[in-house]
This record gives structure tokens, sequence and C-alpha cells, in this order.
């Protein structure tokens, strides 16, 4: 595997600004602005814009999003504005069985949990939250407890790769073989992680993914995608769409209506999907994050991380080890009596950029930031451990 290179040439981010918070947005490459400033002009003189292109955009963003998450079809994959709409094509199609349970992890986003709070009332399921046990194998315990909530009465297990508040990272080999063993529903929100992280949908073999594309893809806000599998190849859209219905392409031929849908999982494809500013944004978005691969990613942002969570570790902090985590996305757990106002404004002072997450503080580096980001980071730590 060739080692990664910074690639803070890519973004417009400046050298005085250490933006250490991906998991909350990440920054658009240039490509990515460039191609929406592109889409902007095209749409302003749209003489040129044809009837295939309601169409390219859609299946070159389809093909990449395949390669990050290694989906063997790009057909399964359907284009949609957030995850709460990929979870709500899904919820719209299930019919569990009554008494059933739903098990969720303590604390998802919440994209996540409400569609199956929903689905649980109307179905008349019981939701199982299954939280993080009191150890020191905070991690590997609380991955137990998952698997042990899993059983004959489970219908519907909903979790991330890693979880959204401190990059927990949820064994969903295990996880998924162990639902498949019980029949039930496997859905992954993969927002946290596809992009940075190693997602391979084949092995993992879920029923549905979803994934919002303004964190770890690096595009803009109001577009994602869902992978459907095979258990929704007949379900229903939310929408009925005229784009969605078979022979689409042909624009004369729109008003003969047809009740069958386009192959695959456009049929579930949000409304106006063909969006010429957006999907162009995405799609150079995409282009650079495949061509980075996931490994690498992970592996810079171990190398970058390393030295600053040994040195957290001397000041009281604490971090799961390293094989429960990820590397892009950890938490950094603070001791007792620490001044979290105090460290705030010292982040702050020295323009570094993470999110507080309780007594925990989330730091979400990615391959525009370098060693200088970090070094602002542990001095930050310092000057608030110095006065506790």
């Amino acid at each position: 595997m060739t080692p990664l290179d910074c690639q803070r040439e890519r973004f417009s981010i400046p050298e005085d600004v250490h933006y250490l918070n991906c998991a909350y947005m990440g920054p658009l490459p240039i490509a990515a602005q460039e191609a929406g400033i592109a889409g902007l002009r095209r749409k302003a003189v749209p003489a040129g814009i044809a009837a295939g292109d309601f169409f390219a955009d859609a299946d070159r963003a389809r093909s990449l999003f395949a390669r990050v998450i290694r989906a063997e079809r790009a057909d399964r994959i359907a284009i949609v504005p957030a995850v709460s709409y990929g979870a709500a094509i899904v919820a719209a199609n299930l019919r569990l069985p009554p008494g059933s349970r739903v098990v969720v992890a303590a604390e998802q986003f919440p994209s996540n949990v409400y569609a199956w709070r929903r689905v649980a009332a109307r179905q008349g399921l019981e939701v199982v939250t299954v939280a993080p046990p009191d150890s020191e194998r905070r991690a590997e315990s609380w991955n137990e407890a998952l698997l042990a909530a899993i059983d004959a009465r489970t219908s519907l297990v909903a979790l991330p790769q890693v979880h959204w508040t401190d990059g927990t990272l949820f064994d969903l080999d295990k996880i998924g073989a162990k639902a498949r063993t019980h029949g039930a529903v496997f859905v992954i929100d993969a927002t946290q992680s596809v992009g940075a992280m190693p997602f391979d949908v084949q092995r993992i073999a879920p029923d549905a993914v979803f994934c919002a594309a303004y964190k770890w893809l690096l595009g803009p806000y109001g577009i994602g995608f869902a992978w459907l599998g095979p258990r929704f190849d007949e379900a229903e859209p939310l929408e009925e769409t005229w784009i969605g219905r078979r022979d689409s392409e042909d624009f004369q031929g729109l008003v003969e209506y047809r009740d069958t849908y386009q192959p695959g999982a456009a049929r579930f494809d949000v409304g106006e999907r063909s969006n010429f500013i957006l999907l162009p944004m995405a799609i150079a978005s995409l282009e650079l994050v495949a061509a980075w691969e996931a490994e690498r990613i992970q592996a810079y942002c171990a190398h970058l991380a390393a030295p600053a969570i040994a040195e957290a570790a001397e000041l009281g902090f604490r971090a799961e080890e390293a094989k429960w985590r990820g590397s892009h996305l950890f938490g950094l757990r603070a001791p007792a009596g620490a001044d979290i106002a105090g460290l705030q404004a010292a982040l702050a002072g020295r323009n570094v950029h993470v999110s507080l997450r309780g007594s925990a503080i989330r730091v979400s580096p990615n391959v525009y930031n370098n060693e200088r980001d970090f070094q602002a980071f542990t001095a930050a730590l310092r000057m608030a451990m110095a006065s506790v």
C-alpha cells in the first residue's frame, strides 16, 4: 500500500485554521467547488442541457459510490437527500412480526433511530437500546452486549459502523451474521465512516446502507446515497417520480404513462435528483475519495494522530484502544476535574476546531490535516490541564 501524502493543497483551508472536525462537516475540495461553479454557470444558460444529462451524472455518481463501498452492482444505489430519506424508504416497506424487537446502540445519530421508533409504534414492536457497559473494555464490551441482544425475537438491527460521538467501532461482520441467523433486517448508517474507513458491502451483507455525502465523502450538503439489497427489489418508493419510471429517457413519450419502474434502485431516487449543481460537486469529491482509498486514509490519519493521542494519555485523557475505534474519528475522554470550559477557550484561542461531546473531545482528522494541526491541538490540551 502506497502511503498518502498530505492533500491540503486540494482544499481551501488556511494554514492557521486547524480543522480537526470532519465528523461535523467535511470541507469541499477545490475540485468540488469548481464543479459547483461550473454547474451554476451551466444552469444560468440551460440551452446546452440535453435529455441525456438528466441521467449521465446520476449514473456516474452511482458507479463511484459503488466503488467506495465495494458494491458489485451500481444499480443497487439510490440518490437520496439525506440518511433519513433512505431510512424512510426502508421503514415504509417493512412488515415485521408484532411483538418482535428492534435493536439499536445507545445515542446513535437520530436519523438511524426515529424511523425505527415509528415502525415500532405502528407495528407493535419493542425498541431495545443497548448502552455501553461501564467497563475498562468499553468498546469490546459494547459489541458483546449488542451481540447478546440479538436473538430469535429480533426483527431489525440498525447500527452505524462507528459511533458518531467517539468513533467506537462496531463489528458489523459478526453483528450482521447474527442478525441474518435470526432473519432480522440489518441496516447501517455509514455516514461517519464511508469515505475514510474501509467498507465492504458484499462481505458485510446488510439489507440497506445509508450515507450522507457532506462528511467523509467531502461532498455538498443535501445529497447522499442509499444502497438497497435484494430484500427491497420489489419495494415501493416514497415518491412517484417521472424519472423513476421505465423509459423515462424518452422525453417525448413521458405522457405515455407507465406503471413499471426503472430497473434497480433508481426507482427510489429523490425527486429532481438530476441536480446540475450538487451532483457534479458530489462526483468531483467521490473521484478524489475513491482515488485516495479508505485504507490509505486510515493509515494517514493513524500516523498523524498517534503522537497527539499518546500526549493526551499522559495528560490523563483516555481513548479506546486502536482496534476498537476509527483512526479518522476518535474520542478523548477527559479526566475527572478537567476544565472543559477552559479547554474550549484554549482550543478557540489556537483556532483548533474539534467537537466536544459531554466529557469527550471528538477529534476527526482527514487527508488535509498535517502535524501543525495536531501540535496546536496538543498545546491547547496542555494549557487547559495546567490550570487543573
